[in-house]
């Protein structure tokens, strides 16, 4: 049995022809908290929008730390969420809620999930979709929402970096590190960043960075003060805390902005927090899919606004790694845990 994905429901233009939904869906699912094996092909029911959602049959679907520690037990979900992994998508909508107005049946998009990005379609609410600029392909596209979401979330929104400042970030090679480089480049500044190895260090610099430090062979503390003339960096974006904390801290120029959004390295360290207070400094954090559906929208316009432009001129753009298929979901999981990879890991739904 199938129902029909073409409605008049207050979206105009709607000039392609009826399109066929089925009622169930090949999806990725987390059998129990565990290594890459834990992940398994499965037959869901293809999902059901509400008012103010679209439908996606999903072309690609990027792959984020979230997801393994999800995959491990280790990253709790909230009540509304789907069960299934992936936090970023891009596809086609193959159907609208009633309250719709931004997309139409056959758009091209690409989108912020609630989860359930790991499957064929996948349901997202309409504010968190953005048209997919010309330049790119879907597998770019996939590599999208949730990176570049993060990033202008914390840098930009959050810590206010501009032009002329001294921006650090930490794993550079990442998905999350290759995206805050070009952004903060792109925006007028300094750009200093960790790497694990000399190739990633080159890596990075040609991707724009100033100064790229290996943090397994040199005291990338010493080299951020060398590098700044010991004056410090103005924002830092960091995915490893522990015991890097109290070095980020001490890193700070005066009035720095200091934002945390991973715990690679563990959620706790203990911390002299004078320089705090003599340096002036603000200490922020986030999670992005918690937040309110009103507060990613709000993320998603201000992404809108100031980088798709970016993307659409081609001054920054989703560096991919690998690309895998969903059988091979497993293989991709375990890539990103070996932190090999440079740039974004993205499967390709619906191939074997």
């Amino acid at each position: 049995m199938a129902f029909w994905a073409y409605y008049s429901l207050g979206v105009p233009n709607r000039t392609k022809p009826p399109m066929t939904i089925p009622d169930t869906m090949r999806a990725v699912a987390i059998d129990k908290p565990g290594g890459p094996e834990v992940l398994v092909n499965v037959i869901e029911p293809v999902p059901q929008i509400d008012d103010n959602e679209v439908l996606i049959k999903v072309a690609t679907a990027g792959v984020n730390r979230p997801d393994i520690l999800q995959r491990q037990g280790l990253y709790p979900l909230p009540a509304d969420a789907s069960h299934l992994p992936g936090l970023e998508i891009a596809g086609e909508v193959v159907a609208a809620g009633s309250s719709v107005s931004q997309w139409s049946v056959g758009d091209t998009v690409m989108a912020l999930t609630h989860g359930g990005g790991y499957a064929e379609y996948c349901r997202v609410h309409e504010s968190h979709c953005l048209a997919v600029p010309a330049k790119l392909s879907l597998i770019e596209a996939a590599a999208i929402p949730e990176t570049f979401f993060t990033v202008w979330y914390n840098v930009f929104m959050r810590c206010r970096l501009k032009k002329g400042e001294t921006f650090l970030v930490h794993g550079g090679s990442s998905g999350i590190g290759t995206t805050a480089i070009q952004l903060a480049r792109a925006h007028g500044c300094k750009v200093i960043t960790t790497a694990g190895s000399n190739e990633k260090c080159r890596f990075c610099e040609e991707l724009g960075a100033d100064k790229a430090i290996n943090y397994r062979t040199q005291d990338w503390q010493r080299a951020v003060r060398d590098t700044t003339d010991g004056r410090g960096v103005d924002v830092l974006l960091d995915m490893v805390a522990g015991p890097y904390m109290q070095k980020n801290m001490d890193s700070m120029a005066l009035e720095g902005r200091y934002a945390i959004i991973a715990f690679l390295q563990g959620p706790t360290a203990e911390l002299n927090m004078r320089v705090v207070l003599g340096r002036r400094l603000t200490i922020t954090g986030s999670t992005l899919r918690p937040q309110s559906i009103e507060e990613k929208s709000l993320i998603a316009k201000q992404v809108e606004n100031n980088v798709l432009p970016l993307l659409e001129s081609g001054e920054v753009g989703p560096i991919i790694d690998s690309t895998f298929s969903m059988n091979d979901v497993a293989a991709a999981h375990e890539l990103m845990e070996s932190s090999r990879h440079k740039g974004k890991l993205v499967l390709v739904i619906g191939q074997s």
